[in-house]
C-alpha cells in the first residue's frame, strides 16, 4: 500500500532538511531521506515546492528547526544497537530494529536534551547561523563533542559517553588476527572486538601504528552511516601516511571509503575516490587487470547515481568487454552485465529520472 503524507509532516521534512544545511553537511537532502526512509526525489520536490511558496510568501520570523542527532551516534540500552529516526503515527521517532521491542523514543525530545549537552560544555561549536543558538539545533554538532549517546527508557534517560583523554590501551596482536578471521562469520562480535582495539582513538586524527589503521579498516565496512565514513576515512589517512599512497593496504583502504561515501549517499566522493583508486590500479596492475576494471564498473555504477546515465552505460559497456577478452569465463563478467542490463532497464522504464536517483547497490560490483 502506498504511504501517505500528511502536510505537517512533509513540512516537518523540509525543516529537517534546511536545519541540516544549516549545520554544514553536505548533501542535506540525501542525509535527511535517508535518515527518515523517505525517496528522494520525493524530498527533493518538497522542498522545490518549499522554496517557491517561500518566495512568494512575507518573511516570517525563524523559529528553533529540530535537528536529529548525527547518524550513528544514539545507540539503544536494551540491544546495544544503533537507533534510527522513523516516521511513525506518533510522529517522528527513534527506534530499534527487530527483535528488540523497547519503547520509541520522541525524537524531538531526545535532539533538545543532547543539544542542552552540546551548549552547556561546548557552544561554540554552534556556527552563527544557528543563532540564537537553539539546542535541536545543536544536536547536529553533537558528535563533535560526544562518543555515544546511549538511551534508555525515555529521552531524558540518556547516557553520555565522552572522548577518552588516556592513551589507547595495549591490545595483543592476536585480538586483530582473531578479528579478521570472525568478519564474515560473527560480525558483531568481530564489530565488539574492533572497538575495543580502537578504543581510545580519535577517528579525526592519523594512526602512528599500523596495527590501529588495520583495525580501522576491518572496522568500517561493518557500521553504518557516517561512522563508517569516519572510520574508513581514519584508516585511509593512516595507511597513506604509514605506506603511501599507492601501496596495495592503501588502496585496499580507498575501496573501503569510496563504498562507505557511497552508502551515505556522498555519490560525488565515492566518483573522485573510485577514479583515483582506477588511476592507481591501471598504473600498478594493468589498465585490463581484473581490480583495475572491476573498480571501473563500480564507477559506471556510481556515474549512473550521479545522474550520468548514458555516460555510466557506455563505461559499463565498454568494461564489460574488456573484461570478457582478457577475463574469458570470469564470473564477475556475468555480474557486470547484470548490472548493465538494470541500467537500461532503469532507462526505458525511467527516461526522464532526475539525478540521484540511485538504482544500484550500494556495495561495489565485484571485489577489487
Amino acid at each position: 500500500m502506498a504511504r501517505t503524507y500528511t502536510p505537517e509532516l512533509i513540512a516537518a521534512a523540509v525543516r529537517q532538511v534546511d536545519a541540516v544545511r544549516a549545520t554544514g553537511q553536505r548533501g542535506p537532502i540525501s542525509t535527511v531521506a535517508r535518515e527518515l526512509r523517505l525517496d528522494r526525489r520525493l524530498l527533493q520536490s518538497w522542498v522545490t515546492k518549499a522554496r517557491a511558496h517561500a518566495a512568494a510568501a512575507p518573511a516570517v520570523p525563524a523559529t528553533d528547526v529540530p535537528v536529529l542527532l548525527p547518524d550513528g551516534l544514539l545507540h539503544c540500552g536494551f540491544c546495544r544497537q544503533p537507533m534510527t529516526a522513523v516516521f511513525t503515527c506518533a510522529g517522528l521517532v527513534y527506534d530499534c530494529p527487530p527483535p528488540c521491542r523497547r519503547p520509541v523514543l520522541n525524537a524531538t525530545a531526545v535532539a533538545h536534551t543532547v543539544g542542552e549537552v552540546v551548549l552547556r560544555h561546548a557552544a561554540h561549536l554552534v556556527p552563527a547561523v544557528t543563532d540564537p543558538k537553539g539546542a535541536s539545533a545543536a544536536a547536529g554538532h553533537a558528535h563533535r563533542l560526544i562518543t555515544r549517546v546511549t538511551a534508555g527508557t525515555d529521552p531524558g534517560d540518556l547516557r553520555i559517553t565522552w572522548p577518552t583523554s588516556r592513551p589507547p590501551r595495549r591490545v595483543p596482536p592476536g585480538h586483530l588476527h582473531l578479528a579478521r578471521r570472525l568478519t564474515g562469520s560473527d560480525p558483531q562480535r568481530t564489530r565488539t572486538m574492533l572497538r575495543n582495539i580502537l578504543a581510545g582513538i580519535d577517528p579525526a586524527g592519523t594512526a602512528t601504528e599500523v596495527f590501529h589503521a588495520d583495525a580501522a579498516h576491518l572496522l568500517a565496512p561493518l557500521l553504518h552511516g557516517e561512522a563508517a565514513v569516519r572510520w574508513a576515512d581514519y584508516a585511509h589517512r593512516s595507511l597513506t601516511h604509514l605506506h603511501g599512497p599507492t601501496d596495495p593496504l592503501t588502496l585496499a583502504a580507498a575501496h573501503t571509503l569510496a563504498t562507505a561515501h557511497r552508502r551515505v549517499g556522498h555519490h560525488q566522493r565515492a566518483y573522485h575516490l573510485l577514479r583515483e583508486l582506477a588511476e592507481h590500479l591501471a598504473a600498478t596492475a594493468g589498465p585490463d587487470a581484473h581490480p583495475t576494471l572491476a573498480v571501473r564498473a563500480t564507477t559506471a555504477l556510481v556515474l549512473h547515481d550521479l545522474g550520468h546515465h548514458h555516460a555510466a552505460r557506455t563505461l559499463l559497456t565498454d568494461t564489460i568487454g574488456r573484461h570478457r577478452r582478457h577475463h574469458p569465463g570470469h564470473p564477475a563478467t556475468a555480474r557486470m552485465t547484470e548490472h548493465l542490463d538494470r541500467l537500461w532497464h532503469h532507462h526505458t522504464t525511467h527516461p526522464d529520472s532526475n539525478p540521484g536517483a540511485a538504482v544500484n547497490p550500494s556495495h561495489p560490483v565485484v571485489r577489487a
